[in-house]
């Protein structure tokens, strides 16, 4: 690989590139889904290649192939010199990447149980035994368990100097029930959903979250919601579980602050932001309870890395700090447009992939509160708990959510259950009305395996640490 990977490099500078970079992705993984008593899927994926991205005269090229030989690593070069002469024939900003980063280093995700060596039948079993529990209730019609594990070997050079390997480990889980009486559906997922939960780490992810244990309950209530009564509509007081908060970080703060976005250069997939730069230092995000952090350092979370694909430290940046906006997501050409150095966001899904700005671990830090005391603290709202459905329009401003099961609060207690839970807002104003956050206790970072963003689409894998917080004054239910 590193040979190969060089080979690139001065090839690249021989034919003209006044910066180039090669990276080299062998990427392996393993997944499988278990319906109601049956193996549904089975899948084990290896592909490895390298891509070269050079800039000629301020405008960039990229190339990428499979062929991992020294002639492909030659012609592969050329061509992304050629791209980026192409490039300059047509008028633009020219790029500037700041000052030259030169780092030789390592990094590797620490990993208890290597997540490959758990025998396939071990996996099985516990599947299994998870759909058996969930199907138990009754109306239940579907049951899936899943895991899912990748590695990815990485190495990056740079005509700056740098050379850098990495060793990326990943590990996720999740089960669903899904109820059916008289034409209603009604879904209940552990841990989170949209598919699973997932983390940096290794084997030792799926043994913590218990998929077995919590099977029986994630059916009945499943079940439960079929008879639950509708979500009520009006304003009230919302407090949302550990795992909604993220979903809602992740879809009004965390797309909001990609700088490519807000610079316009990520818009037709991905859209723009609101959070231009005439914002930045003196915007008023959230109230003062409101501080969020990007931080790619945080054991286990799922942009946790060494390094980006651009060869950048991992880093820890504020982003809101006592309600007010101060920070974004940056890579070394956006950052360089406002007079800073990159904050390490730039990834790419594979080696056929340019790198975007990407989130990293974008996380509401934790406050004082135990949930049972926000509750005790609230006289009438909803608690909302795993996210069902999103929607947000292109800027990140106006949005709607819905959960899978909500929950009646009065006089400071959880009382019934709530099915087809809705709020909307528009994301200052949401931010605006948290007065709670739950304390370190039940921070937790969840894993997103599913962001898409560029054209051809790169799914991301981003993580976001987040504890139940509550919101007054929100319009849940249909708005009259």
């Amino acid at each position: 690989m590193r040979d190969l990977a060089l080979r690139a490099l001065d090839t690249a500078r021989s034919r003209g590139a006044g910066y180039a970079d090669v990276r080299v992705v062998h990427h392996q993984s393993e997944s499988v889904t278990v319906r109601l008593q049956n193996v549904e899927a089975l899948a084990n994926d290896e592909t490895i290649g390298f891509g070269v991205r050079v800039l000629v005269d301020g405008y960039w090229g990229f190339a990428s192939s499979h062929r991992m030989t020294m002639e492909e690593a030659d012609r592969i070069a050329a061509e992304a010199v050629r791209i980026a002469r192409a490039s300059t024939t047509v008028p633009g900003q020219k790029a500037d990447i700041g000052p030259a980063s030169a780092i030789v280093d390592s990094y590797t995700t620490p990993v208890e149980k290597d997540p490959f060596a758990v025998p396939l039948d071990e996996k099985i079993a516990l599947l299994l035994g998870a759909t058996e529990a969930m199907a138990r209730a009754s109306g239940i019609v579907m049951a899936e368990a899943n895991c899912y594990c990748q590695r990815e070997e990485k190495l990056f050079v740079s005509t700056e100097g740098s050379e850098i390997d990495q060793s990326l480990v990943e590990t996720g889980c999740g089960i669903e029930a899904t109820a059916v009486d008289e034409g209603e559906v009604q879904r209940r997922s552990f841990p989170n959903s949209v598919g699973r939960h997932q983390g940096t780490e290794g084997w030792e992810f799926v043994e913590r979250w218990d998929l077995r244990s919590n099977a029986q309950r994630v059916g009945e209530e499943a079940a439960e919601l079929l008879r639950a009564k509708p979500c009520p509509s009006g304003a009230t007081t919302v407090i949302l579980d550990g795992s909604q908060v993220a979903l809602q970080i992740h879809e009004s703060c965390g797309h909001a602050i990609e700088l490519d976005r807000v610079l316009g250069t990520e818009a037709a997939f991905a859209g723009t932001s609101f959070l231009t730069t005439d914002k930045l230092g003196g915007f008023a995000y959230g109230s003062p309870s409101v501080n969020i952090t990007a931080d790619a350092t945080i054991p286990g979370g799922l942009g946790t890395f060494g390094y980006d694909d651009e060869g950048i430290p991992a880093h820890s940046t504020p982003i809101v700090r006592e309600g007010q906006f101060i920070g974004y997501l940056t890579s070394r050409e956006t950052a360089s447009a406002l007079g800073q150095t990159s904050n390490g966001a730039m990834r790419a899904t594979g080696w056929n992939r340019i790198p975007l700005i990407r989130m990293t671990n974008v996380s509401l830090d934790p406050g004082e509160w135990t949930l049972d005391n926000m509750i005790a603290d609230t006289k009438d709202g909803i608690y909302m708990e795993t996210n069902r459905s999103w929607s947000i329009d292109d800027r990140r401003l106006n949005f709607q959510f819905g959960t899978e099961v909500g929950r009646e609060i009065k006089n400071g207690k959880l009382g019934a259950l709530i099915k087809n839970a809705t709020y909307t807002g528009i994301t200052p104003q949401f931010w605006g009305s948290c007065d709670a956050i739950g304390n370190r206790d039940h921070w937790i970072v969840w894993g997103t395996p599913n962001c898409g963003k560029g054209q051809p689409e790169q799914v991301a894998h981003t993580g976001h640490g987040a504890a139940p917080a509550r919101f007054r004054d929100v319009q849940v239910g249909i708005m009259q």
